[in-house]
């Protein structure tokens, strides 16, 4: 980051220069730049992420893991997740201008310069997979890698723009925190691992399309071909549906891998809840009614985040 300061004009009327902008506004205006560094690497997806991974690291430890190992890994993590979504605004900046929902992104509201973006989510992705490279093992850092990867070059530059199938295969990169986790704390991957990491890939298509359906428009403005804007209602239906079950059904299997009934029992209420949630969205949608796909987004997160919390104090009682 830097800030220009530019000199005085010459003042041939001899007149007092004017002074630099400091006090106050100064501060003022590093703190605006501070705040669109962080903004682009979208604080909430970070901590979603690692709502998952801390409670895969407890499940591999069979306990509470090393306080020192959980911190190497939530600052890894973090600094991993907010590299892919600085890299992603970077490559994203001609789309965001276009569409509602970002086009106050630093990027589009030029707060920040394409060039300074991309060394800033440059600079964090090698310190991330540097930190977990020396501090925990080789596999964990090179699926950190390639989560980043797979997340930017993979996802965000080809099947975002290119297939409505991009969110089923963009799964994949919300998914890689908890094997990144798990490989964190025994430097291999169990069945549970797969497990866990198959019910956060199912479950972000439940979860991504009733926010595709809201920003319907601007996806379709902006060219995108998101699901939602490309196919009919009975697809986008269908879709949620099939994940949803998948989802729920895949939690439940991950039950005998090491779980008891401390995760089982609220496994299966919150899951009952959120497939009445997405049953009752397509039933609207199917009949024309008002659809409010945001209540399934909101309560999908709150789903996620009760079942890993059931994982966490499962592992540790």
């Amino acid at each position: 980051m830097s800030m220009i300061t530019e000199r005085p004009a010459s003042n041939p009327a001899g007149h007092p220069p004017a002074r630099a902008v400091e006090g106050p506004v100064a501060r003022r205006d590093v703190r605006a730049i501070l705040s669109a560094y962080v903004a682009l690497t979208k604080p909430r997806i970070v901590e979603l992420l690692l709502v998952t991974t801390i409670p895969a690291m407890m499940l591999a430890e069979g306990g509470l893991p090393s306080l020192w190992l959980m911190a190497v890994v939530l600052v890894g993590g973090s600094l991993a997740a907010g590299a892919a979504s600085v890299l992603n605004c970077y490559i994203d900046r001609d789309i965001d201008q276009l569409m509602r929902r970002t086009k106050r992104r630093p990027l589009p509201a030029h707060t920040v310069s394409p060039r300074s973006a991309l060394i800033f989510g440059l600079v964090l992705a090698a310190v991330s997979v540097a930190l977990m490279a020396a501090l925990t093992n080789l596999l964990a850092a090179g699926l950190t890698l390639a989560a980043i990867a797979y997340y930017d070059l993979v996802y965000t530059l080809w099947l975002k723009r290119s297939t409505p199938t991009n969110t089923f295969w963009g799964g994949a990169c919300g998914a890689a925190p908890v094997l990144i986790g798990w490989a964190a704390v025994t430097g291999s991957l169990a069945p549970a691992a797969w497990g866990l990491f198959a019910v956060v890939f199912f479950w972000q298509m439940p979860h991504f399309y009733p926010l595709a359906m809201k920003y319907k428009d601007d996806y379709a403005r902006a060219g995108i071909p998101m699901l939602p804007v490309v196919a009919s209602t009975r697809r986008v239906n269908a879709e949620i549906l099939i994940f949803a079950w998948l989802t729920v059904l895949t939690s439940l299997a991950v039950w005998p891998l090491g779980l008891s009934a401390i995760y089982g029992v609220p496994t299966l209420v919150v899951g009952a809840i959120f497939l009445v949630e997405a049953h009752r969205l397509c039933r609207r949608a199917t009949r024309g009614e008002a659809v409010k796909p945001m209540r399934l987004f909101h309560w999908s997160t709150t789903y996620l985040t009760i079942l890993f919390v059931a994982v966490a104090v499962d592992a540790l009682i």
